[in-house]
């Protein structure tokens, strides 16, 4: 697949979705697929914030990146549990109860499932694009090396420095990593130390770490387009992306 960078599609902010629902491996999935001919044996697993494949950002997202070149498949590894919309906007809103039944036990199983009914199908290759809560999962499969390159936005979950390590340690997938300015759960501390630990060529299969000032945890996804900053710290991100797995996908 050959793209040239004036070529790549820039991120939607609304619209309608282009992909559909479709069950694989017995797991709810959105799909998109491009429209022009595409590389059959890729493709990337879009791995969603806690609002899920419901949520409309994300499924513009995998359509963008469908328009792109890549098949791009979003799991609902949250078991038809996703939250509303508006519910971080509750303030009765009991996310860490919400949190503690949405662990690796129950929300892992579906992503093997997937993964393992679309290898059937003859995909040999697949990259991972992980947002908030999606960008632990994506360093998961990162690391029992189940998928060939892995982006994270604004990643949520992470232990640092013990995840960064060990996926310094075990993965062969070339990592990007989209941080901002402010992000409790990957703040300037953890933006450091990934570069310490991959930089300057340290990590040999790849590593590049994208930073957007202005922005806040979760600017790719969510972000008010009404804000300059955040409106080009969401395009930049998506358009590193793709970037990313133009080159190492």
């Amino acid at each position: 697949m050959s793209f040239c960078k004036h070529c790549i599609q820039g991120v939607r902010h609304e619209g309608e979705p282009l992909g559909k629902l479709e069950t694989i491996g017995g797991v709810a999935c959105y799909v998109s697929t491009p429209t022009v001919d595409y590389p059959k044996d890729k493709v990337v697993l879009f791995l969603p914030d806690v609002f899920g494949i419901e949520l409309i950002n994300n499924k513009l997202l995998a359509d963008d990146f469908a328009k792109n070149g890549f098949k791009v498949v979003a799991m609902d590894y949250l078991n038809s549990d996703a939250l509303a919309a508006d519910a971080m906007n509750s303030p009765s809103f009991d996310f860490m109860g919400w949190l503690s039944q949405h662990g690796a036990d129950k929300t892992r199983p579906p992503l093997d499932k997937v993964i393992a009914a679309l290898k059937a199908e003859g995909v040999t290759k697949f990259g991972a694009t992980g947002y908030c809560f999606g960008g632990r999962y994506a360093f998961d499969l990162a690391f029992d090396n189940v998928i060939q390159c892995t982006v994270v936005s604004h990643p949520s979950l992470l232990k640092v420095p013990a995840d960064l390590e060990t996926y310094f340690a075990k993965s062969q997938a070339p990592l990007l990593i989209n941080s901002c300015e402010v992000d409790q759960m990957f703040p300037a501390e953890a933006q450091a130390k990934a570069d310490e630990i991959f930089g300057d060529g340290k990590f040999a299969p790849g590593y590049k770490r994208e930073y957007f000032p202005g922005c806040t945890h979760g600017f790719s996804v969510r972000g008010d387009m009404s804000n300059p900053l955040v409106k080009a710290g969401k395009e930049g991100a998506f358009k590193a992306a793709v970037e990313f797995f133009i080159a190492h996908l």
